[in-house]
């Protein structure tokens, strides 16, 4: 049958049904002139997508004609088909963060912003805010990521309190601006990168301790206050938060990824040590996640459900933490191994053991020499395990004891500890310092570094498998693990002139990606998604998994305005 007939018939059922109707103008007024492509998809895609249209048309129409008639049932006379980065792409065409991406500067559209929000803006933080090009820079390029975008915000807010996070949310979704909301800028993944421009909303001058509960063991805080900050206020009270990512990082980032650190073998990772939060979702309502109280079955836990989002579902305001009583004692210990699997393995005989200790890190003998470079030390270069035993005085020495005969069983050897405080410090400065050590070997480098982790019985086989890849590629790489919890570090250094060396960065980093996954482990422990892991998450996940956090974040942020771009990798569709 003709097409203008197929036509004149769609034409004439337009009456039937509000889908039929839009399907028809849609029809009618374009007439297969695709002029513009939906979500300005790249042009080879726009040519799949003629092709494709005029090819299936003979098929399309009577399927569109049988839908109107009621073969499918639309409870919603305004749905909108999700049009986004089909599942199939060629890696010819993949965007940032898709399937077989390998592209690491973030594309995104800008548009101007307006000038009726930057005048809403001036009047809600008066002088905390900017436009000046070197502080927008400086806002859009993480501290220590090597991860980067094509636009950088077109405004950084300072926002004093909840009432402005408000009022300034609430502005850039009336005008559909981008926010990206920052703190310590220590992730490292590209989270506070602003690819589409927008306002960036930094969130350090909210900084305060508005409530401590000494006898609830609890913390009421601003998200701007950094978690070293806050252990200083705490310690005179006899507690502390004990959480501890790199120097630097805020709480109300830690919330955003989902951190945790060398102390989560013992006390958990963020999701652990959050009891509630407060959250100011797209439209500038602001959320209370749940009580005080120490646990509840009250509705769905939305508390975890931001914790990890990434600024994606909403800008954090508030936090309450679990606390915990500082030691009384504790003892800290190192010892050296020939192997980096001797190493592992001692790791997991320990915790096999029963033995509840709080830390325990493994260096490698790259790591180590690094160690040696910066510092001006002389330690063996040799995998290296330390650790940290905390309880009373007896208790600590015990497990310290225990430990020390689990090492000696599995070729371990010079087995030192201390006890005295300053002793202590020296010791774990070593393995504080790990990634500026790195930068010591190659000081005009930048660092790729992996963070996958395994359950615990597959991790000594994880880093032999990737030890023998890194060993053998040309860059310069250091294995930092918290392996206690089967969570690992890669610290690869490349020089960002030569393509070649970011390419072999990201081919080890993948190896140890699609490593851990094939053994049931994740792509990322404890640092997040951001922009740089979005790739591997549907492997990881699923693609229903992934659909259903997307159903999520157009459910909240109907607009798209909170950090967009991030986590949710782009070829997923619901």
């Amino acid at each position: 049958m003709a097409f203008s007939h197929w036509l004149a018939r769609l034409r004439s059922c337009s009456k039937k049904s509000a889908f039929s109707n839009a399907f028809c103008d849609y029809f009618y007024h374009n007439k297969f002139q695709f002029s513009t492509c939906p979500n300005n998809l790249p042009s080879t895609i726009a040519e799949k997508t003629r092709t494709r249209f005029f090819s299936w048309s003979s098929s399309l129409l009577p399927l569109a004609f049988a839908v109107s008639a009621g073969s499918l049932a639309f409870r919603s006379q305004n749905i909108q088909p999700s049009l986004c980065e089909p599942t199939n792409l060629d890696s010819r065409i993949a965007t940032i963060g898709g399937k077989a991406s390998t592209e690491f500067v973030v594309k995104g559209i800008h548009k101007q912003i307006p000038q009726e929000l930057i005048d809403e803006l001036k009047a809600i933080c008066q002088d905390n805010m900017t436009l000046d090009y070197e502080e927008r820079f400086y806002h859009g390029k993480p501290q220590n990521s090597f991860h980067k975008a094509v636009n950088i915000p077109d405004v950084v807010v300072f926002p004093r309190s909840e009432e402005e996070v408000s009022q300034i949310v609430k502005s850039c979704n009336k005008h559909k601006v981008p926010i990206v909301p920052y703190g310590g800028a220590t992730s490292i993944e590209g989270h506070t990168l602003s690819p589409n421009g927008g306002v960036c909303i930094d969130m350090t001058l909210m900084k305060r301790v508005k409530a401590l509960h000494i006898r609830d063991m609890d913390v009421v805080v601003e998200p701007g206050i950094g978690w070293m900050e806050l252990n200083e206020y705490l310690e005179p009270y006899g507690l502390f938060f004990p959480l501890d990512p790199g120097p630097g990082a805020t709480i109300g980032g830690m919330c955003a990824t989902r951190c945790s650190g060398s102390l989560a073998v013992r006390y958990g990772t963020m999701r652990d040590n959050v009891i509630s939060l407060k959250v100011v979702l797209s439209n500038g309502d602001i959320v209370k996640t749940a009580s005080r109280a120490r646990k509840s079955a009250a509705g769905y836990d939305l508390t975890r459900l931001m914790i990890g989002s990434e600024g994606t579902l909403g800008v954090v305001t508030e936090i309450t933490l679990r606390l915990q009583k500082i030691p009384e004692h504790s003892v800290v210990a190192m010892c050296n191994f020939p192997t980096i699997k001797d190493a592992a393995d001692v790791a997991i005989a320990t915790m096999l053991s029963g033995i509840q200790v709080s830390r325990v890190e493994l260096l490698d003998e790259v790591q180590v020499r690094a160690v040696n470079i910066a510092n001006g030390k002389n330690l063996p270069e040799v995998p290296t395990l330390m650790f940290e035993f905390i309880g009373t005085e007896a208790y600590s020495r015990e497990q310290t004891g225990i430990v020390q005969r689990i090492v000696s069983e599995h070729n371990g050897s010079d087995f030192v500890f201390a006890e005295d405080p300053e002793a202590k410090k020296e010791l774990w400065k070593i393995r504080k310092e790990a990634l500026w050590a790195c930068f010591a070997m190659e000081p005009n480098f930048e660092a790729m570094i992996s963070d996958v982790c395994v359950p615990l019985s597959h991790l000594a086989e994880l880093i032999s498998r990737s030890k023998q890849e890194l060993d053998a590629s040309p860059l310069v790489c250091t294995v930092i693990a918290h392996a206690g919890d089967g969570n690992f570090h890669t610290v690869i250094l490349f020089d960002p002139n030569q393509e070649e060396q970011r390419i072999e960065a990201e081919r080890l980093n993948q190896f140890m990606v699609y490593t851990a996954l094939s053994m049931e482990g994740t792509c990322t422990g404890e640092h997040g998604v951001g922009t740089g892991k979005m790739k591997y998450l549907e492997k990881e996940l699923g693609i229903e998994a992934l659909q259903t956090m997307k159903r999520i974040k157009t459910a909240l942020d109907p607009n798209n305005i909170m950090n967009p771009g991030k986590l949710i990798p782009p070829h997923v569709c619901f």
